[in-house]
């Protein structure tokens, strides 16, 4: 079976295989250049490696990716000048991260980007994900949002080998 791809066509569709889907992503588009907080997506072909989702919610996604169900003191580490920069942290925490554990519903399934890993660079950007829209769908700050059908059609047929590229036109 051949690894699945997904390519992200700005302003707002994501191409999997024979489907398109609409989506958001970030407000300053796709960028070669991206840094922390540029509200841009970052242009290139990343792994997909995690998959966190409200368990609260609902019921694990089906997928072959690994699954980590989200805690309350689950967060990510948005501080370039921490040594968890990029990478999922739990709360208290010394350093400025996002809460994972949201009221709305963004964050009840996460995908997450193998972008800035290994080795991780402080100031290239952190946090970007694959999660749902908001209620009035809107641009992120460097992720991709999707419906919530998009994204369980999407990780059924995710693995492993699965990678997103985003580009710039």
């Amino acid at each position: 079976m051949k690894p699945l791809k997904l390519l992200v066509k700005p302003p707002n569709i994501l191409k999997v295989a024979d489907r398109s889907y609409r989506c958001t992503i970030g407000r300053g588009g796709v960028s070669k250049n991206k840094t922390e907080g540029d509200g841009c997506s970052p242009a290139g072909t990343f792994p997909l490696s995690l998959v966190l989702y409200r368990q609260d919610r609902l019921p694990p996604p089906n997928t072959k990716l690994p699954l980590l169900p989200i805690q309350k003191n689950h967060g990510w580490c948005d501080d370039p000048g921490h040594e968890d920069y990029n990478s999922l942290i739990t709360t208290p925490h010394n350093g400025t991260f996002e809460k994972l554990w949201r009221p709305d519903k963004v964050y009840d399934i996460i995908v997450v980007v193998d972008y800035n890993i290994g080795p991780v660079i402080p100031y290239k950007g952190s946090a970007i994900f694959l999660h749902l829209n908001s209620t009035t769908p809107r641009p992120t700050e460097g992720c991709v949002a999707l419906s919530t059908e998009a994204m369980l059609e999407i990780l059924s047929k995710a693995t492993l080998d699965s990678k997103i590229k985003f580009s710039e036109a």
